[in-house]
């Protein structure tokens, strides 16, 4: 990881993956002018879809939701440039991927400081031809076999004792060649013990009966036994 800083900002990024100026990648101003923007999605925030020199990446601006958001939509309290969202994702990605889970690369982060507050920015990897399970049990089941595949990659995470604080099946996807990926770090640290994982999990299968509920998904009881298995 290279750091730069300058001004009243901190750049950290991976110079084997990002070969373009750390100080434009987060403007979504310098993707659409050189005609790099591959797609966009609406969330939180807007993120940008953007083709790097080197792999397709995802540039997503930090966000508050909730109550608190509609008042401040985007600045968080400085405490220190390593305490930083965007900072701490982008470690916890690069601890994941050590420990073997499938989650994306980060590529750069960045921390805006502004007095107290600072506001913050992530570019790391767009998992391509994947899915979020919501959009895929909306249209078919799943067969077993990937409900223990997801269970696998669960695990996988609690090894590494990382908690996923927002464990939901929008945050879990499969590709094209049906490999299970974990996204969305933002807020989620390592924490030690064991009492904290069933929490996780308590709230993954919150969201699955939630969305079948909403969206009517393919999902049964019976499965979540599978992935808990």
């Amino acid at each position: 990881m290279k750091t730069l800083q300058f001004d009243n900002q901190t750049i950290w990024y991976d110079e084997a993956l990002l070969k373009e100026d750390p100080k434009q990648v987060f403007n979504s101003d310098f993707w659409q002018q050189n005609d790099k923007v591959i797609g966009s999605a609406q969330g939180r925030g807007k993120t940008w879809f953007v083709q790097t020199e080197t792999i397709e990446a995802a540039l997503r601006h930090y966000r508050r939701g909730g109550l608190l958001g509609k008042l401040v939509e985007d600045s968080y309290r400085f405490s220190g440039w390593e305490q930083t969202r965007s900072h701490q994702e982008f470690q916890l990605l690069n601890t994941l991927i050590e420990a073997g889970v499938n989650v994306p690369k980060p590529i750069a982060a960045r921390a805006v400081k502004s007095a107290f507050t600072y506001k913050a920015d992530l570019l790391s990897e767009k998992i391509s031809n994947a899915r979020d399970l919501v959009s895929i049990l909306m249209e078919n089941p799943l067969p077993a076999e990937m409900y223990k595949k997801i269970g696998q990659e669960i695990k996988k995470m609690h090894d590494a004792q990382v908690n996923h604080t927002d464990l939901n099946i929008h945050n879990i996807l499969i590709d094209d060649q049906d490999k299970v990926w974990i996204i969305d770090f933002d807020k989620c640290f390592q924490q030690s013990g064991d009492d904290w994982k069933q929490s996780n999990l308590d709230r993954l299968k919150r969201s699955f009966e939630k969305e079948v509920g909403k969206r009517n998904i393919c999902w049964a009881e019976s499965d979540w036994a599978l992935l808990f298995e």
